[in-house]
């Protein structure tokens, strides 16, 4: 991939749909937070079709179904995904995360570090199946799959 195309097929602005979030935590405000700033501050984000961009992602849910609307200029498509793949790695990455959050309040480092590494493979894992899922639709890089990935979390939680 040549940097002129990471440089021009980027998100410029990402917003989650409020009425498909719940009340959160205040660790899971702060991931939904970092995500979103990581997110823009670097990405690969090329919808199948688009000349350039940068593009604007907004997130939400429908009917059980992952919705993602994408703009940019001459370009304006929604994508529908099922959630159904990836209900399983979500249910496993909230329990990790939740034990990760208790951990680090009250474990040795040793016992954190092994939840992390827990919980960085089963980012990967769902990040993968995400850049599977969106082939023929939007092509990311692995981190901007991450990060993404943690904001479809975010849309699952129930505070």
């Amino acid at each position: 991939m040549a940097d002129e195309d990471r440089k021009t097929h980027r998100l410029q602005s990402v917003e989650i749909d409020e009425d498909s979030l719940a009340a959160v935590s205040r660790d899971q405000e702060q991931e939904r937070q970092i995500a979103i700033f990581d997110l823009l501050e670097e990405n690969f984000f090329c919808p199948e079709g688009a000349a350039s961009g940068p593009y604007d992602l907004k997130m939400g849910l429908v009917e059980n179904r992952l919705v993602l609307d994408v703009t940019g200029p001459g370009y304006e498509r929604r994508h529908i995904l099922s959630l159904s793949p990836f209900r399983s790695l979500i249910k496993d990455y909230f329990m990790i995360c939740e034990s990760y959050y208790q951990a680090i309040r009250n474990s040795t480092p040793s016992q954190i570090e092994a939840l992390d590494m827990g919980r960085r493979g089963l980012h990967n894992e769902a990040s993968n199946l995400l850049r599977t899922r969106l082939t023929g639709k939007i092509e990311t890089d692995l981190d901007t799959a991450r990060r993404l990935f943690t904001l479809i979390c975010a849309l699952h939680w129930r505070g």
